[in-house]
């Protein structure tokens, strides 16, 4: 296993999708806040940008995970592995954590010019500790997560191109799907009912309810689905609206666990060509 991460890690290192993912974090954080610096002139709070971490990474995560494993179908690098001798189990294993520390690593590639000039900018953090701290370790165990099924996705497709496709594709439906369900969840219970008064002039009355207002269990049902998918925490996360802080973090290592003994189920099964 340690010889696996080691050369996994030296591979890592001079994996030019890798460091074009850290470029493009680092350099779109700072766009983003030096442009919302000159639009609001400091007047928001840092807050707002901390956390945008969640949804880019796992944007970017999809694509190296990708074609970072699917390099080791194409390459032959797995075949001779298991030609040397090492288990099923600590290929896969090793490749997981490879995939987490990049995507970690990435997620810094963020938060260093999101605290080195978003703190200056725009002042320290307003939330208060506990929450941050809840939000960020729950944001960690959720790039984890998606880390383990980019892996899943990666392993067991040996076509690299396909896996890439599958695994891009699949986070951009997942980001839709959470996008849509949180658009329903913020419909208002009610309109203002206005009516016009003999005059011509417009009056308001009560309140009309909104046909589109999610309620009982159907609304229970898409707040769960919105706390399980990986998208949909990220979405809370980057818009400071989540409220299961310590619900959230439970499903995301569901997720870890689920999808990587799934994982490794299959991939010791597999028949590798």
């Amino acid at each position: 296993m340690n010889k696996l991460m080691a050369a996994n890690l030296a591979r890592l290192k001079k994996d030019k999708v890798f460091w074009l993912g850290i470029a493009f974090l680092f350099v779109f954080c700072v766009i983003i806040l030096i442009k919302n610096y000159q639009d609001s002139a400091g007047s928001v709070a840092v807050d707002n940008f901390f956390f945008g971490y969640t949804m880019f990474v796992s944007i970017v995560s999809a694509i190296f995970c990708s074609l970072y494993l699917g390099t080791e179908y194409s390459d032959g690098t797995i075949r001779n592995k298991l030609i040397v001798g090492h288990p099923r189990g600590s290929i896969y294993l090793s490749n997981l954590i490879v995939c987490i520390v990049a995507n970690l690593l990435m997620m810094l590639a963020w938060l260093i010019p999101a605290v080195a000039l978003g703190f200056p900018l725009f002042g320290s953090l307003t939330i208060d500790i506990k929450t941050f701290l809840l939000m960020f370790t729950g944001s960690l165990i959720m790039i984890a997560a998606l880390a383990a099924v980019f892996t899943l996705i990666s392993m067991l497709v040996q076509n690299k191109a396909f896996a890439a496709v599958a695994a891009v594709v699949g986070i951009f439906v997942l980001i839709f799907a959470a996008t849509y369900i949180a658009n329903a969840l913020d419909e208002p219970a009610s309109y203002p009912g206005y009516e016009m008064g003999a005059d011509s002039s417009v009056v308001s009355s009560e309140e009309v309810p909104n046909p589109n207002y999610l309620s009982g269990t159907k609304r229970t049902v898409y707040e769960t689905i919105l706390d399980i998918i990986p998208t949909g925490q990220a979405l809370q996360y980057m818009s400071l609206t989540a409220i299961h802080l310590w619900r959230m973090p439970l499903y995301s290592l569901a997720i870890l666990i689920i999808t990587t003994s799934a994982g490794i189920f299959v991939f010791r099964k597999k028949d590798i060509k």
